[in-house]
């Protein structure tokens, strides 16, 4: 019996580290790196950041495509087979990663270590009044995993946290939010907003100028979903007008942004290029070895993508 394919299509060095761990957990398994795909009728297995084209031709066999990131949005779901299970990385070191990132990036605005920064730049020494986190109002759009993780952490600092997503959601010591009609509500209550929603065609462009408009002035933006859902024109336009104080920036559209693009120079925003959470290549294949072992035996696989959800 010809022994099932997994091939790995992303990053050679980390699938070198998804070898190790699939030799001492599953030797079985013809773990395959791309291009080496060996025979394309025995694959039945695929994590890829951007898969191949024609799968359902080329891999006629293929039972599961795993994602080898958190996110799917780069995924065209029309162009593959349409019943082929699409699962995203769900892993320990992606939460943690983006629990640190945040809580860094929020803890930062509220000591005002930005105004500071550009202080010491002028050899100027002012201080600035110091708000407890209790009254500091942040806000995160995106209650899944990493919306929760996060808010439980600033939650513990003592932060007055919200949440706000399409569907209802209860977190402990946060007031959630849901549905367009509470959008603004939520909105009007966040000094600092982070954004940790999946990239879909409602989210697309939706930190916009009308939502950034509905921010107390003076608020502060953390963007850690994806580039394609914030209009940079708009961010600037409210950074110049002094609506928004700040805003920290982790992805981008376009990915890098172009040099001479003015968010780069801008003195009010931090930018950093997608690092805030990296999936740790030990884990994640662990992980994706019990999602193997989910659907042989029939159970339903963690990250399992809804594709009318588009996460």
């Amino acid at each position: 019996m010809t022994a099932p394919v997994f091939l790995y299509k992303s990053d050679p060095v980390r699938g070198r580290q998804w070898t190790e761990v699939f030799r001492a957990h599953r030797p079985a398994i013809d773990f395959r790196i791309w291009p080496d795909i060996g025979d394309p009728h025995a694959m039945q297995f695929l994590a890829a950041w951007e898969p191949p084209d024609d799968l359902a031709v080329r891999f006629p066999n293929l039972q599961v495509l795993f994602s080898s990131g958190a996110g799917v949005d780069q995924f065209d779901f029309a162009a593959l087979p349409p019943a082929l299970p699409v699962v995203r990385m769900v892993e320990p070191g992606i939460v943690q990663g983006m629990v640190e990132y945040v809580t860094h990036a929020v803890l930062d605005l509220h000591r005002d270590r930005p105004a500071y920064r550009r202080q010491q730049a002028r050899a100027e020494w002012r201080p600035l009044p110091v708000r407890p986190a209790s009254e500091r109002r942040v806000g995160v759009l995106g209650l899944g995993s990493l919306g929760q993780a996060v808010l439980a952490q600033l939650v513990a600092l003592g932060f007055d946290c919200a949440g706000w997503s399409r569907s209802r959601h209860t977190v402990g010591g946060v007031h959630c939010h849901a549905g367009a009609d509470e959008l603004g509500t939520f909105l009007a209550r966040t000094d600092i907003l982070v954004c940790l929603l999946p990239l879909t065609d409602a989210t697309r462009g939706f930190l916009n100028a009308a939502l950034l408009a509905q921010l107390p002035r003076g608020a502060g933006l953390v963007h850690v979903g994806r580039g394609p859902q914030l209009v940079n024109a708009d961010l600037l336009a409210a950074l110049d007008a002094g609506h928004l104080s700040e805003a920290v920036l982790d992805v981008s559209d376009p990915e890098p942004l172009p040099p001479a693009h003015a968010l780069w120079q801008h003195p009010q925003v931090q930018i950093t290029p997608h690092i805030a959470s990296v999936t740790q290549p030990l884990t994640a294949a662990r992980v994706v070895l019990d999602n193997l072992r989910r659907f042989e035996a029939g159970e339903p696989m963690l990250g399992l993508v809804d594709r009318q959800r588009g996460y």
